[in-house]
């Protein structure tokens, strides 16, 4: 799990890091455009970016699991 938490955070970077040729390629984004104001693909990307660290590294650390299992746990009789 560890693993598969540091690529995640990697990506996340990736994502942060290279936003500028990712809205290249996908152009500008509708609802980011409307509701986060001007330059709102530019802050999506980066809010992507760091959702995509945060749970990543959450995930390595076992966190995001624990969190899962005490939240729904009860619902399924975990």
């Amino acid at each position: 799990m560890f693993f598969q938490g540091l690529i995640g955070m990697i990506l996340g970077m990736l994502v942060m890091i290279f936003r500028a040729r990712i809205k290249d390629v996908i152009g500008d984004i509708g609802f980011a455009e409307r509701y986060l104001g001007a330059g709102g693909t530019w802050t999506f990307l980066l809010l992507v970016g760091v959702l995509i660290f945060i749970l990543s590294l959450m995930w390595a650390l076992g966190t995001l699991q624990e969190f899962f299992f005490k939240a729904a746990g009860p619902m399924f009789g975990l």
